[in-house]
């Protein structure tokens, strides 16, 4: 059976969506391409996603197909889009000038004429709370119809679904509206500490430039070097991951480059190395300090040619991919100390990513991503919906997470696995002193049982403190704004300030 080329189109964007939601897609692209598709699927002009902002109440559009601007706001009050988010009713107009919903602030900014408009909510399940309005505007050859108006309701049911498993994903799943969490899925955190490591991470997907990632063990690098291959050109190849930590010093170049049949004792076949595997995507050289100097000289080769051998074999070899490595060691005193080489160093270091600690994210970062493992393990062990205790939102802020992420999310799962009501308490932590104890985040001591509002205050207050009063330092290290220390310092003045270690 042969299908219609539009009817083609609207399936594969269903598939395609469906095909995203296990990958560090970027969001903002991820929408982007929905509304490309679905403007060339229903033949309309434009094609926009609005999305229901939880923490401001508003509509804003994420993404549309909208080139003279960049983004728009507007209240639930106004326009057909606002009409849908309000009432969850799918709308078709056939001429907008005759409604009277029709608001045309927006073509007033755009210098866009609005005729026709198919505006359906953006929702879990047919009767969930409204997270957006998907909109399609002017349909050639004539206004949109009956199927038209069908396919879009469907769409905004399954468009609900996948943001749903998204970190666009709802504060309160109960209530309309999203939150974002972090440009990229599956990678939560919008702290002022991270906006650059995102900007790297866009600007690098760009091109094939071999890049470095620098932070401690458990800030997420491996995770962020698959979102610059997810977001590559290269990001229907594949994702290949090479420990340096773990290859023994004797089966590094085979791990690598592969090995011919009869190469050492027990190479009974040919079998090709990771190199060779990532050809047409991405080669990850995780913890690349580690690598043995015999291999980072087999590397450099490969770097500058772009060609090997494998063990044991005569014939030299090429392969296409991109290689990203990534490090928690101090490379420049590995070079001067004679176990890292220089001349490679350059070379992996074309582009270098610094990924923040944990503790310089800020607070809020700490929060929102211990609410998103909750999220997560709450589902995958069947707890229920879960809900913090005071006291344990206090201990996380206080804590200085000296295994990063990772740590966190340790704390977290076994948490949750100890909470059959679903509630986190500080006696379900796994590394929580006895009785009504402090501890100490950059030298400050912070009781346990404060209330997160106090913990976060005290250590803001603190953390000032120890930058001479220099709000815009404290900022930087807290990973907030100037204005989020200033109110939260002014709201505590009265309080007296925090020991320090040692005095």
């Amino acid at each position: 059976m042969t299908y219609p080329a539009a009817a083609v189109t609207r399936l594969s964007l269903l598939v395609d969506l469906a095909s995203m939601l296990s990958r560090e897609v970027d969001l903002d692209a991820m929408l982007a391409d929905v509304a490309d598709t679905l403007a060339s699927a229903l033949r309309a002009e434009r094609a926009s996603v609005w999305l229901v902002d939880a923490e401001r109440g508003d509509l804003v559009t994420r993404v549309a197909v909208l080139p003279e601007v960049e983004q728009l706001r507007q209240p639930l009050s106004r326009g057909i889009a606002g009409h849908v988010a309000s009432t969850g009713e799918t709308v078709r107009i056939d001429d907008a000038s005759d409604d009277p919903r029709f608001d045309p602030s927006a073509d007033a900014k755009t210098g866009f004429v609005t005729r026709s408009v198919l505006a359906a909510p953006i929702r879990e399940g047919a009767e969930g709370p409204v997270r957006g309005v998907v909109q399609v505007l002017n349909r050639a050859g004539g206004p949109f119809d009956e199927e038209d108006a069908r396919y879009l309701a469907a769409l905004g049911v399954q468009l609900g679904a996948a943001l749903s498993l998204t970190t666009l994903r709802a504060a309160d799943a109960s209530g309309p509206g999203l939150v974002l969490r972090g440009p990229f899925n599956r990678i939560v955190g919008t702290s002022e500490a991270m906006e650059p490591v995102y900007e790297r991470i866009v600007l690098t997907a760009q091109t094939d430039a071999t890049v470095l990632l620098r932070g401690e063990t458990g800030t997420g690098k491996t995770l962020l070097a698959r979102a610059i291959h997810v977001n590559s050109a290269r990001s229907h190849g594949p994702f290949v991951t090479v420990d340096c930590t773990t290859l023994p010093g004797q089966l590094v170049e085979s791990e690598l480059f592969g090995h011919e049949r009869g190469a050492f004792t027990g190479a009974e076949r040919a079998v090709p190395g990771k190199v060779e595997l990532a050809d047409g995507g991405t080669l990850f050289l995780d913890e690349i300090g580690d690598l043995p100097l015999a291999a980072q000289a087999k590397l450099l080769r490969f770097l500058q040619e772009r060609t090997f051998e494998r063990v044991g074999g005569r014939s030299t070899q090429s392969t296409d991919c991109r290689i990203l490595c990534a490090t928690h060691h101090d490379l420049e005193r590995r070079v001067e100390e004679g176990t890292f080489r220089r001349d490679l160093y350059y070379r992996v270091r074309v582009v270098q990513i610094d990924v923040p600690r944990l503790a310089a994210r800020g607070p809020d970062e700490i929060l929102r991503l211990a609410r998103h493992f909750a999220d997560l393990y709450a589902e995958r062990y069947g707890r229920p919906g879960p809900r913090f205790d005071p006291s344990a939102l206090g201990a996380l802020t206080a804590h200085d997470w000296p295994g990063n992420v990772r740590e966190l999310e340790h704390w977290i799962e076994s948490a949750i696995v100890l909470a059959p009501d679903g509630v986190v308490r500080v006696e379900r932590f796994p590394e929580r002193p006895p009785g009504r104890t402090v501890d100490r985040a950059d030298g400050v001591v912070i009781a346990h049982d404060l209330s997160a509002d106090d913990a976060r205050a005290a250590y803001v207050r603190a953390t000032l403190d120890r930058c001479d009063g220099n709000r815009s330092e404290a900022a930087r290290r807290l990973g907030v704004s100037r204005n989020t220390v200033a109110k939260i310092a002014s709201a505590v003045v009265d309080q007296p300030p925090q020991s320090r270690e040692g005095s």
